[in-house]
């Protein structure tokens, strides 16, 4: 191994296998499996956010209402527990994504999204949820010079179109907010990102749940889906729940509503994080505003500092397991960590010698349009939600709206959107999937070292509304 990479590993060598978010004292025990039989009116499928936020809204929205939480492990235990704490008010990953889908609505979209993020904000405060919740916003940075040239068209684009809160920063500007040598200007939301803890965001809001009176059972997978009587009916591995209505929030796993599971894949996104850093160490990089921040290539890096001063690092490698299996064993890529680690010190020279105090993985649910999508099944009586694309942090409360709005059967300003009633093209089955993902991965890859330019694979992909991302 050349010296460099011994550096690398080296930082490496204390690394905990586990996400930082869930390795936390605050951690709640699991509650009790179900047993045997359970009735309700509203049963929520899945304890990550798209279920806590759901039950939350379902007895906000009638306190009357019976609700049943489910999880198959135990709450926030994955994606919800071990993402990069980013909650954005982007509904439609990012303005670009929304201005290329849906033009005619972005403007109602993104006020849709700042809404939420309100709203998020409120709920934790609302409900005393301790998540180190800041609204510090994020900045796009370019590290090519390319990528100048792109944040310049979007600033330009989304002046023009009126929406306000970006300030473009040259390469002195976004140096004296995040000090690296890599940094050629930036692109800040002021407001449109919050910075929070994901694991305790999701813990506080099962515990806000069952002040309202949500019954929630861990360790309890739902199996099987089926009608029963007026209702429908839940199989898991000790019991059953009968309920009149049904909202799947399960994501990135396989959905009980069989067609569903062709317009996502699985994709495995992996992070670090860093011992807490010194006083000098955070005087030599600066980011006293403690913005989110993420690089502007098509293989990107995501990084934000946390409540303890600790640098988060992830993103980069977007690894599909072929077939689409979620499997605990990709979980943890060594090969992906070292890579991250070497990123990490291109990144911050001036922080050589700085360890890494864990390091983890996840699967993340990705769609075809990089946004959620919605709908229906048995007859009004079921709503899914999926597909966030990483962006779930703050999106998966408006897709809980959405859900409790399609079971309700109310037309809102939210089920009249075009991105609510449009479904993603689905991927194609194997092994043309794995070949379609490897092109394209391998496309961007190329096109990140090419002045950003598309080939001919990638332009064909624009024009179909396809792609893949993480």
């Amino acid at each position: 191994m050349a010296p460099a990479a011994m550096t690398f590993a080296s930082s490496l060598s204390d690394a905990q296998p586990v996400s930082y978010w869930l390795d936390d004292p605050a951690k709640p025990g699991a509650l009790p499996a179900l047993t045997g039989d359970e009735h309700c009116d509203l049963l929520v499928v899945g304890g990550g956010y798209s279920g806590l936020w759901t039950a939350l809204l379902a007895k906000e929205r009638d306190p009357g209402r019976d609700v049943v939480l489910i999880e198959g492990r135990e709450v926030g235990w994955a994606a919800s527990g071990r993402n990069g704490g980013f909650c954005a008010a982007s509904l439609t990953h990012g303005f670009g994504n929304g201005l290329a889908r849906w033009p005619g609505e972005l403007a109602k979209l993104e006020e849709l999204g700042d809404r939420n993020l309100d709203a998020i904000e409120a709920a934790v405060k609302e409900y005393s949820i301790d998540c180190d919740f800041e609204r510090t916003g994020e900045i796009d940075v370019a590290t090519e010079p390319y990528q100048v040239d792109e944040l310049h068209e979007m600033y330009e684009e989304a002046t023009r179109l009126g929406f306000d809160g970006l300030e473009l920063l040259d390469q002195d500007a976004v140096r004296a907010e995040v000090n690296s040598p890599t940094f050629l200007g930036g692109l800040w939301s002021r407001r449109g990102v919050a910075m929070l803890h994901p694991a305790r965001l999701a813990w506080g809001l099962k515990q806000a749940c069952m002040d309202l009176g949500v019954r929630v059972y861990e360790n309890t997978q739902g199996l099987g889906l089926g009608t029963s009587g007026a209702g429908m009916v839940v199989r898991t591995p000790y019991g059953r729940v009968l309920a009149r209505r049904v909202a799947l929030g399960t994501n990135v796993f396989p959905s009980l509503v069989r067609r569903v599971r062709a317009y996502t894949v699985p994709v495995y996104d992996y992070a670090l994080m860093t011992e807490p850093l010194s006083a000098q160490q955070l005087a030599e990089i600066g980011w006293k505003r403690r913005q989110g921040l993420g690089d502007s290539a098509n293989q990107f890096h995501y990084f934000r500092i946390t409540a303890d001063h600790r640098i988060l690092w992830g993103g980069y490698d977007a690894i599909y397991p072929y077939g689409g299996k979620v499997s605990a064993e990709m979980d943890h890529r060594p090969e992906t960590y070292l890579k991250l680690a070497s990123h990490f010190f291109h990144c911050f020279p001036q922080l050589e010698g700085l360890r890494f105090s864990h390091a983890w993985g996840g699967a993340i649910d990705t769609c075809s349009r990089f946004s959620a999508f919605f709908g229906t099944a048995h007859g009004g009586k079921v709503a899914y939600a999926a597909g966030y694309t990483g962006l779930g942090v703050g999106a998966t409360r408006f897709g809980a709206d959405v859900m409790l709005d399609l079971l309700s059967g109310e037309r809102t300003e939210r089920t009249e959107l075009e991105m609510v009633r449009s479904k993603p093209l689905p991927f194609p089955p194997e092994p043309v999937a794995w070949a379609g993902i490897g092109l394209t991965k391998w496309s961007l890859a190329r096109a990140d070292t090419n002045g950003g330019r598309r080939n001919a694979w990638l332009r064909a992909m624009d024009r179909l509304g396809l792609g893949f991302d993480s």
